[in-house]
């Protein structure tokens, strides 16, 4: 079966479909972008105080303690099963553009290794092991800018005529 290219023979109801699915979709990924801000998980340090709590700091703004177990266990699976689907669905969508395969497989593959070396780094993170907030600050950009490269490349593939 051929899918290179699929995406621009579409029907236009299937298109306009596809397009508010990643739309909505962008919405919902950049306001978990938003919560991470709002954790200060965005930096080394905040990622830090997030998992293993900041009571140690003399006078922190917010304090924050050690998440629990429950907690963690709670956290990891929501976040790896919901980006699971996310990237699952996206990839599906990536196939099916006419953008160079390599390419192709670097958007629709690399989020599921920055899915475990993300999430993987944050439960090590939690046991103690804080070298590895740098590999998720890592793999996160990766995720996501994987993700935003998917949108761009699914949306123009969408509504742009392939090239001959």
């Amino acid at each position: 079966m051929q899918l290179d290219g699929l995406i621009h023979d579409l029907p236009q109801t299937a298109k306009l479909f596809l397009t508010a699915f990643v739309i909505v979709l962008s919405i919902g990924y950049v306001t978990g972008l938003m919560f991470v801000t709002q954790t200060d998980s965005h930096t080394p340090v905040g990622m830090e105080q997030n998992y293993l709590g900041n009571e140690a700091v003399e006078s922190p703004e917010v304090m924050k303690f050690e998440k629990g177990e429950r907690e963690m266990l709670t956290i990891l699976h929501t976040h790896i099963l919901s980006l699971s689907f996310i990237f699952f669905f996206m990839g599906v969508l990536v196939a099916i553009t006419s953008i160079p395969k390599r390419l192709k497989a670097v958007i629709m593959v690399e989020p599921f290794v920055s899915i475990v070396l993300t999430f993987g780094g944050i439960f090590l993170l939690w046991k103690g092991q804080t070298w590895v907030k740098y590999i998720v600050m890592l793999s996160g950009i990766a995720m996501t800018l994987c993700y935003f490269a998917g949108v761009f490349v699914v949306l123009k593939g969408i509504w742009t005529s392939p090239k001959k």
